[in-house]
């Protein structure tokens, strides 16, 4: 079927979840994934595994609205075949192989406030970067929709200006194949 004269192809289908409770764990998860595979019930159930024992459990809020640590992350994606590797700060962003890689979730501070009103506190936020279709995105859920970060320079753009403000960390969803074989990382 062709395309009338003129005519703008349709954007890529991206699945983005926006933000609910304190739940951007699950959001980052399902984002990076492209699909809703994860709920606050999923994470909950990956808590009490890890800390069967617990009262209160270590791994998310005392509220029981989220806020969960990057344990629950990572045993979330352990559970669907995936790994995930930190990237050390240290190294040069261009020796990330970002074909080699499924996506990114990053941990980065995030101001609080409560309504309109801004507090000067800061709380930390689990935010998505995933390619869908040759393009990357933001897939953060606070965002009304996916904000398009372009080619791998794009990305990389993104990642260091993440990086530079300090207090941010990246970790890089992976195969256990990309992981073993450390195939994230360029040979050069």
């Amino acid at each position: 079927m062709s395309q009338a004269p003129g005519a703008q192809p349709s954007p890529p289908s991206v699945y983005h979840e926006r933000q609910r409770l304190e739940l951007c764990a699950v959001h980052a998860l399902n984002n990076v994934l492209q699909q809703q595979l994860f709920s606050q019930e999923a994470a909950d159930e990956i808590c009490k595994r890890l800390a069967p024992d617990s009262r209160l459990n270590p791994h998310r809020s005392l509220l029981g609205t989220g806020n969960y640590d990057v344990n629950v992350i990572m045993a979330a994606l352990q559970g669907q075949g995936l790994a995930a590797v930190w990237w050390d700060r240290r190294r040069p962003l261009s020796q990330l192989a970002l074909p080699r890689v499924l996506g990114l979730i990053l941990n980065l501070p995030s101001p609080v406030s409560l309504g309109l009103l801004s507090l000067p506190l800061r709380r930390r936020h689990w935010v998505a970067l995933r390619q869908v279709d040759g393009v990357y995105y933001n897939l953060d859920s606070k965002l009304r929709a996916p904000e398009v970060l372009g080619n791998e320079d794009g990305v990389r753009a993104f990642l260091a200006a993440a990086l530079a403000q300090g207090l941010c960390e990246v970790l890089l969803v992976v195969t256990k194949e990309v992981e073993e074989k450390g195939s994230w990382l360029r040979a050069d």
